[in-house]
């Protein structure tokens, strides 16, 4: 014999699969990954205005940012607004640029060593000196001649970190899978 469901039962159904899906989306919404709209061409052609893009914010929990990610985060100067950029220095290092050569300065290579970015299509003619303190580092967007990043207003202090963009959704014919990434040799 088929049993009929009363309204009432199928209301209180309803709010049980309601409950349990908040269960499951808040933690990972909050702790694991969260979606972000690009705004701007700071980060052009890696990225474009208007590209959606999921965030891994784990990541950089359980391990650190390296060179060349692209990462999103708080900007420094207003913590309510997000910017993606990629990071060039990392921390106890020292960022010279020299019209649009980068050289990075660390324990490691004393006398310095210049950066391999072919991501850069757009290059701005700078002169900088930045010395990063041990939780800091040192942000650029791929698009040097339009991007406001840590030549102009400084280092990014890790606890502003968000996470990095490990798809990008939309447009469609760009759906990627960390999207942005980028290896030196």
């Amino acid at each position: 014999m088929e049993q009929i469901k009363t309204k009432s039962q199928s209301f209180w159904e309803l709010v049980r699969f309601a409950i349990i899906a908040l269960i499951i989306v808040i933690p990972i919404r909050l702790f694991v990954a969260e979606p972000y709209i690009v705004s701007g061409l700071s980060m052009f052609p890696t990225f474009n205005n208007g590209d959606y893009l999921i965030v891994d914010k784990l990541s950089y929990e359980i391990g650190s940012p390296k060179r060349d990610d692209v990462v999103v985060f708080r900007y420094p100067g207003d913590t309510t607004k997000f910017f993606i950029k990629r990071i060039i220095g990392l921390p106890n290092e020292t960022v010279d640029i020299n019209g649009n050569d980068v050289t990075i300065t660390n324990a490691k290579h004393p006398d310095g060593f210049k950066l391999d970015q072919p991501f850069v299509k757009n290059p701005a003619n700078n002169d900088t000196h930045f010395v990063l303190k041990s939780d800091e580092y040192f942000v650029m967007g791929d698009n040097r001649s339009a991007s406001s990043d840590s030549r102009y207003w400084g280092a990014v202090k890790k606890n502003l970190l968000q996470g990095k963009p490990f798809l990008r959704l939309l447009p469609i014919n760009k759906i990627d899978v960390l999207p942005g990434s980028y290896k030196q040799i």
